[in-house]
């Protein structure tokens, strides 16, 4: 019985986001305005969030700088670029990896929001997308990074990639570390289908970069990470 409760609860929510997605793709078709497409996702998605049954507590806005910043978050789930979009104000945008981009439905409402995609392990492709998300960093765009590039069905915080961190040294802008709370046990990797569950996303105060240094760098990255696994539930898995 409960399995056909849980099955049917995922099957539920998995219509729900895509009549909402579908909705959100039309209206953001036409929609003239970065900030006002990303304010349409703003609402959509707390709306999903809310009739999904997975309730959503956003601690440490406050933390926020009022200027540019690069927010850098762990992740454990397919869903946890959807919470941020529901927790952070419109004026974040995301650095995605750039497969993304191909997804249905997904990649079109990701590029009308702004989203950045970075290609990895791509020599030539990769370097200019670095440049691109860095060109934009230091025209002031705030921008949400998940630097562990992806995520694994064992919890645990995986090894940092640098670019975040290179990008917001290059800008002059602070780091601020976020925790996603309970959006592993809400859409666990290589599962297809949601289960219910409550949502928590903690923000914590700015790193600011180091002046100088050649190690400024991995001094930011150390530091910002530091900052999350102290947060976390989950083991430090960075030799993984």
């Amino acid at each position: 019985m409960r399995l056909l409760a849980t099955t049917l609860y995922g099957l539920y929510a998995v219509a729900l986001f895509s009549v909402l997605g579908l909705g959100a793709m039309l209206v953001m078709a036409l929609l003239p305005g970065l900030d006002r497409r990303r304010r349409l996702a703003r609402a959509a998605s707390r709306l999903f969030l809310r009739l999904a049954g997975m309730p959503l507590r956003v601690e440490g806005l406050e933390n926020l700088p009022e200027g540019p910043c690069i927010l850098v978050a762990n992740h454990a789930s397919y869903l946890d670029g959807l919470v941020f979009t529901a927790a952070l104000p419109p004026r974040f945008g995301f650095v995605i990896k750039r497969e993304m981009a191909t997804v249905p439905l997904a990649g079109f409402l990701l590029n009308r929001i702004g989203s950045q995609f970075v290609a990895r392990n791509q020599a030539g492709q990769t370097t200019r997308d670095a440049r691109r998300v860095m060109r934009s960093a230091e025209s002031g765009q705030s921008m949400v990074f998940f630097p562990e590039g992806t995520f694994s069905e064992e919890p645990g915080l995986l090894r940092f990639h640098f670019g975040a961190f290179a990008t917001a040294q290059r800008a002059g802008c602070p780091v601020v570390p976020a925790i996603i709370h309970g959006s592993r046990v809400a859409l666990p990797p290589r599962s297809g289908l949601p289960h219910p569950a409550r949502l928590r996303v903690e923000i914590l105060e700015p790193v600011a970069p180091p002046l100088t240094g050649t190690d400024a760098v991995a001094a930011l990255c150390q530091a910002a990470r530091s900052a999350i696994l102290g947060r976390l539930d989950e083991p430090d898995r960075e030799a993984a």
